[in-house]
C-alpha cells in the first residue's frame, strides 16, 4: 500500500512539473491532479496494453518511437476523461508523457523497483 501511494505522488509530481514545463498541460486543483495521476495508473494498467499489442507491428517498424506517441495518447485520454485537466494536442501529451515518464522513473528508484532481485 505505501509504494502504491508513493507511485501516485510521483505521477502527480509528474503531471505538475508537466504542467508546468510543457505549454498546453494544465490543471484546476490539487485535487483533479491526484485524480489524473490515479486514472493515469488505471488506464495505463488496462486500456496501454491492449493498445500495445494491436500497433506491436507499427511499434518494430518506427524501432519503438510510436510507443511515445501511445504514451501521449493515454495522457490525452486521462484529458478526455477528467474535466479540469487539460491537453491540447498530441505534441503536448508526447511531451507530457516523457516528463511523466522521467518521473516516474526517478520515483521507481526512490522506492527500489528498478534494483534487480537476486534469487539464491
Amino acid at each position: 500500500m505505501f509504494k502504491f501511494l508513493v507511485r501516485l505522488a510521483f505521477g502527480a509530481v509528474g503531471l505538475a512539473l508537466a504542467a508546468h514545463l510543457v505549454p498546453g498541460v494544465s490543471y484546476d486543483t490539487l485535487t483533479t491532479l491526484v485524480l489524473a495521476a490515479l486514472l493515469l495508473g488505471v488506464v495505463n494498467a488496462v486500456v496501454r496494453p491492449i493498445l500495445f499489442i494491436l500497433t506491436l507491428p507499427l511499434t518494430f517498424v518506427t524501432l519503438g518511437l510510436f510507443l511515445l506517441v501511445l504514451n501521449g495518447g493515454m495522457i490525452l485520454l486521462v484529458a478526455f476523461l477528467l474535466k479540469g485537466f487539460v491537453v491540447q494536442g498530441l505534441v503536448a501529451g508526447i511531451l507530457a508523457a516523457v516528463v511523466t515518464g522521467l518521473t516516474n522513473w526517478v520515483g521507481a528508484m526512490v522506492i527500489g523497483d528498478l534494483t534487480p532481485s537476486r534469487r539464491v
